[in-house]
């Protein structure tokens, strides 16, 4: 079941694009920002990361930590942040629980029987933990709302 605005965001750590850990917990005391991406290197998805990065003077005077999670491998998502100039974190949700707890999975992603990808997601959790803002999509086509996100850390 997708997490919503009000609950308690759970602790994760996964892999970041160089294979080191970094957990929800390093943030506390910080909003974060979190957008689950379906596939690097897919067009939706390569457009929606790098509007983000090209706000993020707008979620850094929010006070915001980005952070993004597909269930790419961190090389992929390596090739992908250094191929669009990502300076925010991209984790590795390898093993899809991560996005099975926040947003649920999109099953057949691009009509390829047996591929999981996790559906297009925006949290925004403040620095006590609790989730102020989600907004969850089942259709990989869709971008987050970025200007709810941005008023969602004012």
């Amino acid at each position: 079941m997708a997490l919503t605005v009000g609950q308690k965001a759970f602790n994760f750590t996964l892999a970041d694009a160089y294979r080191k850990p970094v957990s929800l917990s390093d943030y506390a005391g910080k909003k974060v920002v979190i957008f689950f991406y379906p596939g690097a290197f897919t067009a939706v998805c390569e457009k929606e990361m790098c509007t983000i990065r090209d706000a993020m003077a707008d979620f850094d005077a929010g006070g915001a930590q980005i952070l993004g999670i597909s269930v790419d491998a961190p090389a992929a998502n390596k090739a992908f942040a250094d191929k669009n100039g990502l300076k925010f974190p991209l984790l590795s949700d390898y093993t899809r629980y991560v996005a099975s707890n926040y947003c649920g999975l999109i099953n057949n992603f691009a009509g390829l029987i047996g591929l999981t990808a996790s559906n297009r997601a925006a949290f925004v959790v403040d620095g006590t933990g609790m989730i102020t803002y989600a907004w969850i999509s089942e259709n990989p086509g869709m971008e987050p709302p970025y200007d709810e996100v941005k008023k969602a850390l004012a």
